[in-house]
């Protein structure tokens, strides 16, 4: 492989190390105080159901057993780390392309104040990370029996 070759493949690695620290800094306008902007690693789905609050992470490639989960003044919080399946590089193998997401991860959910932090599930399957926090029970509805 030609020295040039090599530099200009660095110089692509380089830009793209840079455009993804800019897209960091100044998130795209598809962000909102919700949501985080495309990009965000694992992705995440949010809902509620009238007894719990419903978290998927869309988190394919994890060891389940190096996720850290935690709940702290009313913020889930889901970090670890995302291993690199690139090949080691050498003289005959060069990368074009990296979409796929490496490294050391968080994502923080804002809870509802009627998100119990005592009554939690976590369960991963099939690269999905589901969370579960069950709503108090003195915010659900409960019918009142009239004497």
């Amino acid at each position: 492989m030609s020295p040039l070759f090599r530099s200009t493949a660095d110089l692509f690695a380089e830009l793209n190390r840079m455009q993804s620290m800019l897209d960091r800094v100044f998130p795209s306008p598809g962000a909102s105080i919700r949501s985080q902007a495309d990009g965000a690693f694992p992705v995440l789905n949010v809902g509620s159901s009238p007894t719990s609050v419903e978290v998927q992470a869309l988190a394919p490639g994890l060891d389940p057993a190096k996720l850290e989960i935690t709940i702290d003044h009313g913020l889930l919080v889901i970090a670890g780390e995302r291993a690199q399946a690139l090949p080691a590089p050498d003289e005959r193998t060069s990368v074009y392309a990296n979409e796929r997401f490496s490294g050391r991860f968080r994502r923080v959910v804002s809870l509802p104040e009627d998100a119990d932090p005592a009554r939690v599930d976590a369960s991963y399957r099939d690269g999905v990370l589901r969370v579960s926090v069950a709503k108090r029970e003195s915010s659900l509805p409960r019918r009142i029996e009239v004497n």
